[in-house]
């Protein structure tokens, strides 16, 4: 039962992100969904990581490509999914339980983009050939994290999100691996690099495809033994109308913007309106501010070989580092961000990255720097990345979930798109070191900022629900 005092004690919690769950309650397992994605997603990385490995020294040493031509293509790699996230999650939105085959054709597009860089060997043919298989990632993105949200309970998401993303990591650390092996027994490694890739994609396709239930995530309206209609999640929380006629949760804490009967129908304008949410706006605004001051982390491992001298066949090794940090603490500071507050968390970790910049413009060449600027890089990523779809889904109603979600992502990966073609520009014109400054700078800039703008608003007494 909720009573006043109840939901006014844990009101400055849930304001930071913070769902604590309720006393004497057993944790919840992690949804089958969550696994199932967790598991399409870590054979897919593998598949994907293998070419991101190989990726920066194919295009700069292997085909002479200059830093602001390699910009441009790494902007285009990581932030030309932005263009179609809203257009993935709208369709998946529309029609309920398209989520899954939304989200297959992104996974299928992307697979089939691998063997074409067989073919392609200048500027051109690449771009079009990386834009696609984006699109791909763009396609998928938010229809995967919307099953993902919509599977879990309030209390449990920044878990969920977290064991998806260390899944997700297992796999970005064998993709490395698996390429530097590939590149060490092979003649032709590159080739055979794009080729294997191709095939592991098709494997995580078929997973989705055969295991991943469709439409799981909808929840099933039946009658409860007190006559009231009630609805039935994907974790077996059940929901009822409470007296004011807002839906609530059995497991403690009720989905925000979800009415009985005024539920938002999932058209692209209303899509767009979400951003008159204060909160989603918010939390938007700072993903897309802290984007433009993140340096990708192709640069990132360009940098670290520089600055150490490392040989062009253990380039592919360097990223290993950053998914080993992140697979490793991405289930423990998904877990921490429920208790203690996503948003901090989310700070924190671009804290870790400032760290990390900071290690690249000292002198200190100790054998110790790889690890500790790769950690720190893992770190960032487990602290942020699950934790920013988390912080979203608690200002999005279910009808809109993936289009929700969508927005806070395209606005982050435009900021990224920006920040590798500045980036670039900047290396070329005056020097890796002068553009890491630059970009170190406004990090701090922008995250002073964020802390900022994203404070929780006092929260006005309400009544309880009976």
């Amino acid at each position: 039962m909720y009573v006043a005092d109840s939901r006014a004690s844990t009101s400055a919690a849930s304001a930071e992100g913070a769902v604590r769950p309720r006393a004497g309650r057993r944790r919840a397992a992690v949804a089958p969904t969550v696994l199932a994605l967790g598991a399409v997603s870590l054979i897919t990385d593998v598949s994907s990581e293998m070419v991101t490995a190989v990726l920066p020294l194919y295009l700069v040493t292997g085909l002479g490509l200059s830093p602001l031509g390699f910009g441009l293509l790494d902007g285009i790699y990581n932030g030309f999914s932005a263009l179609v996230r809203l257009i993935g999650g709208h369709l998946a939105d529309r029609g309920g339980g398209r989520h899954k085959w939304v989200a297959g054709f992104g996974y299928a597009l992307s697979a089939a983009c691998k063997p074409l860089l067989l073919l392609a060997h200048t500027l051109t043919p690449i771009g079009l050939i990386l834009a696609a298989d984006r699109t791909g990632k763009g396609l998928r993105t938010a229809p995967r994290d919307a099953l993902i949200s919509l599977s879990s309970t309030p209390e449990t998401r920044g878990r969920a999100f977290g064991v998806h993303r260390a899944m997700d990591t297992a796999g970005a650390l064998f993709g490395p691996l698996v390429a530097f092996l590939i590149l060490r027994a092979t003649v032709d490694g590159y080739d055979a690099v794009f080729t294997v890739s191709f095939c592991v994609a098709v494997v995580g396709v078929l997973v989705l495809v055969l295991f991943v239930p469709n439409g799981a995530h909808r929840a099933r309206t039946k009658s409860g033994p007190d006559g009231a209609r009630t609805k039935s999640g994907p974790d077996g929380a059940r929901t009822k109308p409470g007296p004011d006629g807002a839906r609530s949760q059995a497991t403690g804490t009720a989905p925000q913007g979800i009415s009985g009967d005024t539920a938002p129908r999932p058209t692209l304008r209303a899509a767009l309106a979400l951003l008159a949410r204060p909160d989603l706006r918010r939390v938007t605004l700072c993903a897309l501010l802290l984007g433009l001051a993140t340096v990708s982390d192709s640069f990132v491992y360009l940098l670290l070989q520089r600055r150490l001298g490392v040989p062009d066949r253990w380039f592919a090794l360097l990223p290993l580092g950053t998914a080993a940090a992140f697979l490793l603490l991405a289930v423990p500071l998904g877990r921490l961000a429920d208790r203690v507050g996503r948003w901090r968390v989310f700070l924190a970790g671009h804290g870790a990255l400032l760290l990390a910049y900071t290690l690249l413009l000292t002198s200190w060449h100790g054998t110790a720097l790889p690890y500790a600027v790769l950690l720190l890089h893992g770190c960032f990523y487990a602290a942020t990345d699950g934790v920013l779809m988390a912080v979203a889904s608690e200002s999005v109603p279910e009808e809109l979930r993936s289009s929700g979600l969508a927005l806070v992502q395209t606005g982050q990966a435009l900021a990224r798109f920006v920040c590798s073609l500045g980036f670039g520009a900047a290396w070329t014109a005056w020097g890796d070191r002068t553009a890491l400054t630059a970009s170190t700078v406004a990090l701090a800039l922008c995250a002073l900022f964020a802390l900022t703008l994203r404070r929780p608003a006092p929260s006005a007494p309400s009544e309880g629900l009976a």
